[in-house]
């Protein structure tokens, strides 16, 4: 059973992209791990160690206390071999996983079915338009049809709300601007001000924290990314808006890449006072695919409906769209 569970594991983790493949997976949850997969170095005995010199054309030699020269090997360790291995796993990754999934999902709507109304949880999810845009792909639709589509799919499911994430990815665009402008006003005083290095991909952000860190943290942006700023949106603003408290809600984001599921679930996006995440769960356009499967369904079978509008006048709180003085919490 736990060979089985830990191949399952291997093959959930084997959809996160390279960067974090190649690195340490658990870095936005625990301290990073070193990599356990075996490097052999045979020792013969009555040998001692050696100087290991750099060669002009990158090859390594080993020059022995006896005057010796040995060409060294190069270690490998592939991509396949990071996928086929399960030290980066940790217990607190596993949760991570099975939190973030489809049947998470499904578990919150059946949920709902059977409890209370005063027990309920309002669900809403909110599609990016790379999704939307894959899935139109898939079934041959048109994307604002598509959107419309999938937004009758979820509601058929037992879904409150669906929205469209680039009403947040634009408050993203805009607060990265007025940053932008903010650091060139101060960059002949503050030497880190520029270049002003901004991302939403959170692989790419723990590849940078991991391996340059206080070098290069000070020019990472800290403007949220559109899936984060949505998460406040959806938890701060929509939840006055609905008279109810965040942790009322549970939002879902259906995204093109596994790695938002690390970026929602870092502490720096949890609410200590409500006890609840910005998202709660994210899914990626493959699961929606397979919960379409699952209930039998095709895009083009199912007839549309409207998005829901999260507000219709402009929404002015940065502090919605930044993620504060500290730029390890960018999404």
């Amino acid at each position: 059973a736990s060979v089985q569970r830990c191949r399952a594991m291997v093959k959930m983790v084997s959809q996160f992209s390279g960067v974090l493949q190649l690195t340490d997976l658990d870095d936005f949850i625990t301290p990073s791990q070193e990599c356990v997969k075996p490097v052999k170095v045979e020792k013969k005995p009555g040998k001692s160690s050696g100087i290991i010199r750099i060669e002009a054309d990158g090859s390594y030699t080993q020059l022995n206390q006896d005057g010796g020269v040995k060409k060294l090997e190069k270690a490998k360790i592939t991509l396949n071999d990071c996928l086929a291995c399960s030290g980066c796993i940790t217990s607190a990754e596993s949760v991570l996983i099975t939190q973030q999934s489809h049947k998470e999902l499904y578990k919150v709507l059946n949920q709902n079915k059977v409890s209370g109304s005063e027990n309920q949880k309002l669900v809403v999810i909110s599609v990016s338009p790379q999704s939307r845009a894959s899935l139109a792909a898939r079934y041959q639709l048109q994307v604002a049809d598509t959107a419309q589509r999938l937004t009758a799919f979820f509601k058929n499911l037992g879904v409150h709300y669906v929205f469209d994430t680039t009403f947040s990815r634009n408050f993203s665009l805009l607060e990265s601007q007025h940053e932008f402008v903010k650091r060139f006003q101060r960059h002949k005083e503050d030497s880190k001000a520029l270049p002003m290095l901004a991302s939403a991909c959170p692989g790419w952000i723990c590849y940078a924290e991991k391996t340059h860190g206080s070098y290069i943290i000070p020019y990472i942006s800290t403007t949220k990314s559109p899936q984060q700023v949505m998460g406040s949106l959806v938890k701060d603003y929509f939840a006055q808006r609905q008279n109810i408290s965040p942790d009322q809600i549970y939002h879902v984001t259906v995204m093109p890449c596994y790695d938002k599921k690390l970026e929602a679930s870092r502490e720096d996006f949890f609410s200590e006072e409500y006890h609840t995440r910005d998202v709660d769960c994210v899914i990626t356009s493959g699961e929606v695919l397979k919960m379409l499967e699952q209930e039998g369904l095709s895009l083009t079978n199912v007839d549309p409906v409207p998005l829901d509008t999260l507000c219709s006048f402009p929404v002015l709180a940065t502090s919605w769209f930044s993620s504060g003085a500290e730029p390890e919490v960018i999404g």
